[in-house]
C-alpha cells in the first residue's frame, strides 16, 4: 500500500488551501457547468454495487473510479462501469484515498462496512467531495456529530442511504401526519437485535485481500471471508447489527413519521423481564417508541386509532397531505444528485440520518449493559453514567482517528 499520511491531516491541510481563494459553499456548478457529475464508488461487495447501479442508471453521472480492497470486488465493479460506458476507462483502486484525492472527482457513493463509513465520508467532504453513504452512516455518535459539523464547515451535500425512510413507509407518514389516528403518542419498531463480539476463527488471508485496510480503524484480529461476504454486521467492531442496518431506515422512519427526526429521545430503558417488556425510547413530548422483534415491521397508536389495523389492510390517506421529501426525480439517489447541483439539503442529509443512527446507537447501549440511560437531545450527552457514556466512541486503530 502507498504511503499515505493520517487521514484527517492530509485532508484538511488540501482544502484549506482551496478554500483561502474560494467560499467553501461554492461549486463547479455554481459557475454554470452542465456536465455529468464525475462520480467515484468506494465499497463494492454488497449494497455498494446496487448503489452503484443506482448512479450509473443515471444520465446525470458519468462514474469514473471504483474502489474496494477486495481485488475481486473491485475488477467486477470496473467491469459493470466499462461495460456501461463502452470503454476501459474506469480506475481501479484499493485504497479510498486514491478517489478522495482525485480533483476530477465531484461526489463519491461510499458501500463499505459501517466502520469505515465516518473516516471516508470526512476525508471525501474535507477535499471537497459530496457524498452519498449506505446506513447506517456511523459507527458511534460521537462519529455522526463529527460528520454534522464537517459537511456544515466545508459546505458539502451529504445524503446517508436510507431509501426505505420515505419510500417504502410514506403511507404511514402520511396517515400520521394527516390526523388520521389522532394525536399519536405510541409507535412500534421491528427490527433485528443489537452486535456483540467477534469470535470468528482465524484464516489465513487469500491473495487480492488487503486485509489491514479493510479492519482500518477496527482492532486487529485475524482473517475470516465471512466478513468480506457481508457477515461483518453481528459484530460490534464493524456494526451495530439489526437495531442499526434495518434500524436506520426504521427507526429512522418512525422519527420522521412522528416529526421527531430532528431530535432524540430522553430515556432509553431495556426490557428487564419484568415490568418492561420492550426496549422502549420515550421523548420530550411523551411520545414513545418500542423495539418490537415480533409484530409488523411498523406499528402506530393514536387517540383515534391505529395503524396496521387488525387485518393489517391500508386504507385510503387523508386527502390533500403534503409532506416535504425527495428533490428531483429518481428517488433517494435523484435526489442526492439533484441537491449536489442545487446545493440544497436532502431528504436524508447527514443532520436526520445522524439522529436516526443515535437512537439506535443508545439503544444498543442500553442493550449491552442491561440498564436504563438519560439522554440530553441537544448536549448528545449520556446524563449520571460514566460507563455508558464511553460507548459514545471508540478508540480508532491508527493512523484512522478522526479526533
Amino acid at each position: 500500500m502507498p504511503d499515505k499520511t493520517k487521514v484527517t491531516r492530509r485532508g484538511f491541510m488540501k482544502t484549506a488551501a482551496v478554500a483561502a481563494a474560494v467560499p467553501l459553499f461554492v461549486n463547479s456548478r455554481a459557475f454554470g457547468a452542465n456536465d455529468r457529475i464525475t462520480m467515484g464508488c468506494i465499497g463494492l461487495g454488497g449494497r455498494g454495487t446496487g448503489d452503484m447501479g443506482g448512479f450509473l442508471g443515471s444520465g446525470n453521472v458519468q462514474v469514473v473510479a471504483v474502489c474496494d480492497v477486495v481485488d475481486a470486488h473491485c475488477q467486477r465493479a470496473k467491469g459493470k462501469v466499462d461495460g456501461k460506458y463502452k470503454s476501459k476507462d474506469c480506475k481501479a483502486y484499493v485504497d479510498f484515498r486514491d478517489i478522495t484525492g482525485r480533483d476530477d472527482i465531484e461526489a463519491v457513493m461510499i458501500g463499505t462496512p459501517d466502520h469505515w463509513h465516518a473516516a471516508i465520508s470526512i476525508e471525501a467532504m474535507k477535499n471537497g467531495k459530496d457524498v452519498f453513504c449506505e446506513k447506517p452512516e456511523t459507527l458511534t455518535v460521537r462519529q455522526g456529530r463529527e460528520m454534522v459539523k464537517i459537511a456544515r464547515r466545508y459546505g458539502r451535500v451529504f445524503s446517508g442511504g436510507s431509501q426505505r425512510v420515505w419510500g417504502d413507509y410514506n403511507w404511514y407518514h402520511r396517515m400520521v401526519r394527516g390526523g388520521a389516528l389522532g394525536d399519536v403518542k405510541e409507535a412500534w419498531v421491528n427490527v433485528w437485535g443489537p452486535s456483540g463480539p467477534c469470535l470468528l476463527p482465524p484464516v489465513k488471508t487469500p491473495e487480492g485481500v488487503n486485509w489491514d485496510l479493510w479492519l482500518g480503524p477496527a482492532p486487529q484480529r485475524p482473517f475470516h471471508p465471512n466478513l468480506i461476504r457481508g457477515g461483518f454486521r453481528p459484530y460490534r467492531d464493524y456494526s451495530g447489527g439489526g437495531m442499526t442496518d434495518w434500524g436506520c431506515h426504521t427507526f429512522g422512519g418512525a422519527m420522521f413519521c412522528l416529526n421527531l427526526h430532528m431530535t432524540g429521545p430522553t430515556g432509553i430503558t431495556p426490557p428487564d423481564g419484568k415490568d418492561v417488556k420492550l426496549l422502549t425510547f420515550e421523548f420530550a413530548n411523551g411520545v414513545k417508541i418500542y423495539h418490537d422483534m415480533k409484530g409488523p415491521r411498523m406499528a402506530y397508536k393514536g387517540t383515534e386509532g391505529k395503524i396496521p389495523g387488525p387485518k393489517g389492510t391500508r386504507q385510503q390517506t387523508p386527502p390533500n397531505i403534503h409532506i416535504p421529501n425527495y428533490k428531483g426525480r429518481g428517488g433517494l439517489i435523484g435526489d442526492f444528485l439533484h441537491c449536489v447541483r442545487t446545493r440544497e439539503k436532502p431528504f436524508r442529509d447527514i443532520e436526520p440520518a445522524h439522529r436516526a443512527a443515535t437512537l439506535c446507537h443508545l439503544g444498543n447501549i442500553a442493550y449491552w449493559l442491561k440498564r436504563p440511560l438519560k439522554w440530553d437531545p441537544e448536549k448528545e450527552e449520556i446524563i449520571g453514567d460514566k460507563e455508558a457514556a464511553r460507548w459514545l466512541d471508540r478508540e480508532a486503530r491508527e493512523p484512522w482517528g478522526l479526533w
